[in-house]
């Protein structure tokens, strides 16, 4: 609750202000601007900007008097300057300019005058205010004035869908949120929002003749770890909520387009309206994350009903494009169903995927009559494209490639590297989330013109967006986390000519983006910057040795590391890491990166030698058994505000490994275990869950030495160290502790946890592996 009053008081803030030749990859001091511009050309001389400078705009010019006053709210916040917009003559001027060609190209012309920016389109004049905003907060300097350089600036975008992804129905988030990113999303150059709003977990758009949508639809009950389910929750946004955020993002240069998904992830909808389904069944609205089997009725009655509710979702989003999805629709449904088989037979198609390419083309001739776009999720392809039809490739680059090629208009979202929810590091101090890591230096090498599309088809690459999928990010904080920074790296690789792009100059460039971010009040995750600790060689190599050799690194090359050794944070006059350091056990790291300013890039990182942290495991820092593989970092439970615990976990397999464990130095050991929800849609990818036969009610935890070893050698065999019965689900706790003595082994073995809970319970993992040099 704290994150969401932070909020909500941080967009009131932004309203109460609203309603009052050379080029730059190739300097050596470039200017602070993100995404790189087209061309920068320096110039001699500056001008001081301090409080009180005026903007100049043309009376009855609305986009240029709103590109001002989002220009005013942000130098505000992020330098705390007060500018005033007034007609006539300005230190900062907004003009038209025909010659400047493209909606969204700007000229922006710095000297010791003024500041001009010229633009022929509404958002050519936004952007370049945009540009100013950034040269208006050049460092961490806060309500000083600035002293910009002369320059020219001739600026425009390479492609036209710079985007991001918001999924506000796994969990649901508070509008102020929806707002906030929008604010932030304007300042680098991002014009779409695509808004998930329905799933099998809610439906979040108010369709007025259709009530239940958003009052049954709209709510679940939370997952249960063996006891009783919490209360529901849920909600959604009306449409008067959804206009008021359309018009506030338009001002912003910002479209947003809508997802309306079938016929699959479906089951919101037949749980509020079951006559809309298949087989007229009334289920719960899904608390499972991943594939659920519920299709709405491709038949006339869901036909008609589409067509009706895309009548409001159309009066309330004015852009180009709603999309449909079409993603992840398993047909089983209606495999099963004499009625659509007949439906299928009537129609003259072949198979239940040709059935679905029907269905989208009946709704992008539907859009198509009232002047709008469908566009879906690449499984749209299956069963033949529509003429009518755009895509989003997600699952690679081959859709995006074959649509393309087939003059089909597509976006660039593939994942993981465009999906947002990805981890941006191994830190156990990361938010839940995917486990498929990618680092702000993986999103900004992504290329989003695909080779295989032929030269004369490029022009049908809309451009890329990143996605935020929210089946783990539970908060406004978390879901921020995800997006920033790397939504400066989706916009510099949409916005920056690929010749141009370079990752050391935009690491100069996008710390003070996050500085600008910071000061709105948005959360911006430090990974690629906070300083990472390697242990040298095995921590039983370092207990026998009573020596701990520690190397320590940032994922993004920016920044110098110092670090202390006496509990002190470090600060700019710390020592400098050269070398990995080689220290008695006992002692603490405290490290962080630090600019040629001497400012730190993240917060300072601890690592612990001591003898007892070094025979401690966290889940983060345990793998996955053999044959198995960690693919997700959950939360303890679905609706948790909280960050931490988390805890890395296979779905498929609940077992996890503490390699080269000192097993000649440690006597003794002690397990912290948590209980977690099985709530996940597998589909038919549940053919793949291991089953453990269970010889006690509830099943065990079972410790065995040399399970890695033995899984790739046969000649091994595993030694089961210790066997716990599980409790009762119903009544036990969600976090205990088992606890014994370990057998005398010489040097380092791996040991597995395996946990046999049959597969209807909920499953466990390990938080934490403590060996002791002590017996129990």
């Amino acid at each position: 609750m704290r994150v969401l009053r932070v909020l909500r008081l941080r967009h009131v803030g932004w309203a109460a202000l609203l309603c009052g030749s050379s080029v730059l990859a190739q300097s050596a001091d470039p200017l602070p601007l993100t995404p790189l511009p087209q061309s920068i050309v320096h110039g001699t001389g500056s001008i001081t900007i301090g409080d009180g400078a005026t903007i100049a705009v043309v009376r009855g010019d609305a986009g240029a008097e709103a590109a001002a006053r989002v220009l005013t709210a942000h130098v505000k916040v992020e330098r705390g300057l007060t500018l005033a917009t007034r007609e006539g003559d300005g230190t900062i001027t907004l003009v038209r300019d025909a010659s400047v060609q493209g909606d969204e190209a700007y000229r922006l012309v710095v000297n010791a005058r003024g500041i001009r920016i010229s633009a022929s389109g509404d958002r050519g004049l936004l952007y370049g205010a945009m540009t100013v905003a950034q040269l208006l907060s050049p460092d961490r300097a806060f309500g000083k004035p600035v002293k910009v350089p002369a320059v020219t600036i001739e600026d425009a975008p390479r492609f036209g869908w710079r985007g991001l992804m918001l999924d506000p129905v796994r969990h649901f988030q508070p509008i102020e949120s929806i707002y906030a990113v929008v604010d932030q999303m304007a300042s680098v150059k991002l014009n779409t929002l695509h808004l998930h709003l329905t799933d099998d977990q809610g439906w979040r758009f108010e369709v007025k003749r259709y009530p239940k949508l958003t009052e049954v639809g709209g709510w679940r009950i939370p997952p249960s770890t063996g006891g009783a389910p919490g209360p529901k929750v849920g909600g959604f946004y009306t449409q008067e909520q959804l206009k008021a955020l359309v018009v506030y993002a338009a001002e912003r240069g910002i479209t947003i387009v809508p997802e309306i998904n079938l016929p699959g992830h479906a089951q919101a909808l037949v749980a509020a309206y079951p006559e809309l389904g298949v087989f007229g069944d009334q289920p719960e609205v899904s608390h499972d994350w991943g594939v659920n089997p519920y299709l709405f009725d491709p038949g006339s009655k869901g036909i008609a009903f589409v067509k009706e509710a895309l009548d409001e979702v159309m009066a309330v989003f004015p852009g180009t494009y709603i999309h449909l999805g079409g993603d992840e629709a398993v047909k089983d449904q209606w495999e099963r169903s004499p009625r659509v088989q007949a439906q299928i037979k009537a129609l003259g198609l072949e198979n239940e995927n040709q059935l679905q390419s029907w269905m989208v083309d009946e709704f992008g001739k539907y859009l198509a009559s009232k002047g709008r776009r469908l566009i879906g999720w690449d499984e749209i392809l299956e069963g033949g494209l529509p003429p009518s039809a755009s895509i989003m490739s997600w699952r690679g680059e081959k859709g995006a490639v074959e649509a393309a090629n087939q003059n089909h208009d597509v976006v660039l979202t593939p994942a993981p590297t465009l999906y947002l929810d990805s981890l941006q590091s191994d830190r156990s101090d990361e938010p839940p989330g995917r486990l498929s890591i990618q680092t702000l230096a993986d999103v900004y090498k992504y290329e989003p013109m695909p080779a295989g599309i032929d030269a004369e088809k490029a022009k049908h690459v809309l451009g890329a967006q990143g996605n935020a999928w929210s089946e783990y990010l539970a908060t406004p904080y978390q879901v921020q986390h995800m997006i920033f920074p790397r939504a400066a790296a989706i916009a510099e690789i949409t916005w920056s000519a690929k010749e141009k792009r370079d990752f050391p100059s935009f690491l100069t460039r996008i710390d003070p983006q996050i500085q600008r971010w910071r000061r709105s009040g948005v959360e911006v995750a430090d990974s690629a910057f906070a300083v990472g600790f390697q242990l040298q060689g095995t921590r039983g190599e370092a207990l026998r040795a009573n020596r701990a050799s520690v190397a320590l690194s940032t994922q993004a090359p920016y920044g110098t590391i110092r670090y202390t050794l006496d509990g002190k944070v470090p600060t700019a006059k710390s020592p400098l890491y050269k070398a990995p350091l080689s220290l008695k056990p006992g002692v603490t790291i405290e490290a962080a990166a630090f600019d040629t300013a001497g400012n730190p890039t993240a917060q300072p990182r601890s690592f612990d030698t001591g003898r007892a942290a070094l025979l401690t495991r966290t889940s983060s820092e345990l793998v996955a058994c053999p044959r198995g593989a960690f693919g997700l970092r959950v939360p303890l439970t679905s609706e948790s505000p909280e960050n931490t615990p988390a805890f890395n976990v296979n779905l498929f397999d609940t077992c996890s490994a503490y390699p080269a464990a000192p097993l000649d130095v440690a006597k003794s050991f002690s397990v912290d275990v948590a209980r977690l929800a099985r709530h996940y849609g597998l589909a038919h990818e549940a053919k793949a869950l291991r089953s453990h036969f269970n010889v006690t009610t509830y099943g065990e935890l079972v410790i065995s030495a040399r399970c890695i070893a033995a899984a790739g050698d046969k000649t091994i065999k595993p030694i089961v160290v210790a066997s716990f019965p599980l409790p009762d689900p119903k009544t036990a706790p969600t976090r205990f502790s088992f606890s014994g003595t370990l057998p005398a082994m010489a040097g380092d073995e791996d040991l597995c946890f395996q946990f046999t809970s049959p597969l209807s319970d909920p499953f466990y993992a390990v938080e934490r592996a403590t060996l002791s040099e002590a017996a129990k």
